[in-house]
């Protein structure tokens, strides 16, 4: 009986779940090594560096000087640069909105579609990143152009008699954005209408919703996750988008992006750029928040 004992193992009591645990070793930390040196590289020390640089100031000569100063924070609050934010938080809003209204019946076309389109139907959203960034802004302003294939179409079907401005507009900026980053709202979406379960919507249906109701009260929530990530991957990169704002708008309402950008160059004045990214970021963490916390309920 005592070598039967000594051969069967301890009982492990209930809750004691020491027993199971296993601390990781140095395996998983070598995996992630690259990771947290791209982070630490390319992630970490620019966005101090930019914290850094935010509290220094110009010397007569223009020449950073690391003197720690508020300056260009309180610079940051002046009316002239909280109009060009708004301005830029108005046109990521109205992109942020435009793509969910545009891309939401997309995805969920797509997510509902037989398994075998939908590859296919996931590629053609997919197509437009094919082509440089750069070629598909330059085709637009080749489109919206007065001389353009827009305007052209117009003329010869009678739908107007001169050509209409529409290059450097807020429609422009807007149309420009919005072309950008609506795949960028669709594959969120797509990810969460694809996990949709069916018999919840068609016991919805059973129980008397009409189909407004049933959109509201059943697709919409299970649907939020991808709905509140599709807003967050738009809305963020929307504000402190340049390129397009400045080669589509003309530089008429510029953005915060074209101010950073230009502070950093033209203006040789890296401390209030750097002030304003900083200002920048501390937005897209609050953007976060308020994403997480309407997960949340």
């Amino acid at each position: 009986m005592a070598a039967f004992a000594e051969a069967v193992p301890p009982v492990i009591a209930a809750g004691d779940s020491s027993a199971f645990e296993r601390r990781p070793g140095w395996g998983p930390w070598l995996f992630m090594a690259p990771l947290l040196l791209w982070l630490l590289l390319f992630v970490v020390a620019p966005t101090l560096l930019l914290v850094v640089y935010s509290f220094a100031e110009r010397d007569a000569l223009g020449r950073i000087v690391f003197h720690f100063t508020w300056q260009n924070y309180l610079r940051a609050f002046d009316w002239q640069w909280l109009k060009i934010l708004l301005y830029s938080i108005w046109y990521a809003f109205l992109t942020t909105v435009i793509c969910m209204v545009v891309g939401f019946p997309a995805a969920y076309f797509i997510g509902r579609a037989p398994e075998r389109f939908r590859n296919l139907l996931m590629t053609l959203v997919m197509i437009p990143f094919w082509t440089s960034f750069l070629i598909r802004t330059y085709a637009w302003i080749t489109i919206l152009s007065r001389d353009g294939f827009l305007n052209a179409a117009l003329l010869s079907s009678g739908l107007t008699n001169q050509p209409l401005i529409m290059m450097y507009t807020p429609f422009a900026v807007v149309l420009g954005l919005v072309y950008n980053y609506l795949p960028f709202m669709i594959l969120p979406i797509y990810t969460s209408v694809e996990k949709l379960d069916n018999a919840l919507v068609e016991a919805a249906y059973d129980l008397g919703a009409g189909p407004v109701r049933a959109f509201s009260r059943v697709i919409i929530p299970l649907t939020r996750p991808g709905i509140a990530a599709g807003a967050l991957l738009v809305f963020v990169p929307a504000i402190a988008m340049f390129a397009i704002t400045t080669l589509m708008g003309g530089g008429a309402n510029p953005t915060i992006g074209e101010v950073i950008q230009k502070q950093f160059t033209a203006a040789s004045n890296p401390p209030f750029g750097a002030a304003l990214g900083t200002l920048l970021l501390l937005l897209f963490f609050i953007s976060l928040w308020f994403t997480r916390s309407r997960r949340a309920h």
